[in-house]
């Protein structure tokens, strides 16, 4: 349920990129995930695919950054450092 609540957070934010941009389509998405984020990989992509369904960043190609670093400022979170438009 946490995934959730994080990927419709991430999604807003890609949607409002895409509308501030005006654009039809989102091609690529980078996030990074923190070392204490507590979700790998494979399990974020699920959740992305999922999340995507219907909206501009169906296709979008996902690049995950895992960050091994856990004192890191950021190792807790999921952060989004990319979208590609077209």
């Amino acid at each position: 349920m946490h995934e959730m609540s994080l990927l419709a957070d991430l999604m807003d934010k890609i949607k409002m990129i895409a509308q501030d941009h005006e654009a039809e389509e989102i091609t690529e998405v980078t996030v990074r995930l923190g070392a204490l984020s507590h979700i790998s990989s494979d399990h974020f992509r699920d959740h992305f695919e999922h999340a995507a369904r219907g909206t501009l960043a169906e296709q979008a190609q996902l690049t995950v950054v895992e960050d091994a670093d856990m004192n890191a400022p950021h190792a807790q979170d999921i952060m989004l450092e990319s979208v590609d438009l077209r």
